[in-house]
């Protein structure tokens, strides 16, 4: 018996989510007395493949198939289910992301399983199985008893901090039988997002919204952004304007965040924006009209004008860091 994970790499290297996903499988295991077990697929180098062992992973199913390379929901669907099956595994993790929402209820209906999308806590097993989960977008939260003697858990990403241990998982080679329809959706092509920190990983986030009155602004937000090690975002206003790509907004209707800390320039706080970024820890709002309903969310407040507050704020980030370095 053991609790295996969906690991998800870009290009071969181990996303930071995912790693957070074994972490937290690597939990469960023991309070379980059992292990976790990594799944990955695609082309992946063996020492990314051990370096999981340091997270909590004891063995690592390895699907060297190059097509796996892409997500195929159906294919994935398809190794998840065989791994479960190998490995006798009352729970399946997975990221609360795009592919994990593909591939986990395709796994739980063929499994029989009750499925947690969400999840922001570790199972308290006292009283049944029950997990704190996200609910309505972000603006609340359950707390689900789950009875199905297998069950499927989505990890909402950045919920437990990462510490790395000593430790290299044994690679086990695991073959599975494909169907050409496993394969029906044909990737034409994949517009690699590139940047300094990846969003979706990002402790950090520099967004902007309407506020920063034009694209020829933005200098501002990317400056701060540089001088913490941030990632920027930014409200759907702005990414519909085509100041910035739509890959940066954040929102009910785009990417759900949940960063260690959350700068917000000249954004006013609809409730759509912030269904996408209330999990934060920590939430800074710069906005000139006091009235703004984000300050109500906010951990801190800064009532100014956005073009003479970020240059302040970057000089001070900068100021502090060559002091302390």
């Amino acid at each position: 018996m053991s609790v295996i994970v969906l690991v998800e790499h870009t290009a071969g290297t181990i996303k930071k989510k995912s790693l957070e996903a074994v972490q937290y499988a690597s939990e469960i295991a023991k309070k379980l007395g059992t292990t976790a077990t990594a799944v990955i697929a695609g082309k992946v180098e063996e020492t990314e493949l051990k370096n999981l062992g340091g997270y909590g992973a004891q063995k690592v199913l390895y699907v060297a198939d190059d097509r796996l390379n892409e997500l195929h929901a159906r294919a994935f669907t398809r190794v998840l289910v065989a791994a479960a099956k190998q490995e006798n595994s009352p729970i399946i993790v997975a990221l609360h992301d795009v592919n994990g929402r593909a591939i986990a209820p395709r796994v739980a209906i063929q499994l029989k399983a009750g499925l947690i999308s969400g999840a922001l806590s570790y199972p308290d097993t006292d009283k049944g199985f029950i997990v704190k989960k996200s609910a309505f977008s972000g603006k609340a939260f359950a707390f689900v008893n789950v009875n199905s003697d297998v069950k499927v858990i989505l990890l909402a990403p950045n919920s437990f901090p990462l510490v790395k241990a000593d430790g290299e998982a044994v690679i086990e080679n695991f073959n599975v039988s494909f169907e050409d329809k496993d394969f029906g959706i044909k990737v034409k092509s994949v517009d690699v997002i590139t940047g300094e920190v990846p969003l979706s990983d990002a402790e950090l986030v520099v967004s902007g919204g309407r506020g920063m009155k034009g694209p020829e602004n933005w200098g501002l937000i990317e400056d701060l952004a540089h001088a913490l090690g941030a990632a920027t975002a930014c409200s759907r206003p702005v990414a519909d304007s085509g100041w910035r790509p739509h890959h940066e907004h954040v929102g009910q209707t785009g990417g759900t965040i949940r960063p260690n800390l959350y700068i917000a320039a000249g954004i006013s706080g609809a409730i759509q924006h912030l269904a996408g970024v209330s999990g934060s820890k920590t939430i800074v709002v710069i906005n000139k009209d006091p009235e703004a309903p984000f300050f109500k969310a906010a951990n801190y407040g800064i009532v100014g004008d956005v073009m003479e507050v970020l240059p302040r704020l970057t000089e001070a980030v900068k100021k502090f860091k060559a002091e302390h370095h």
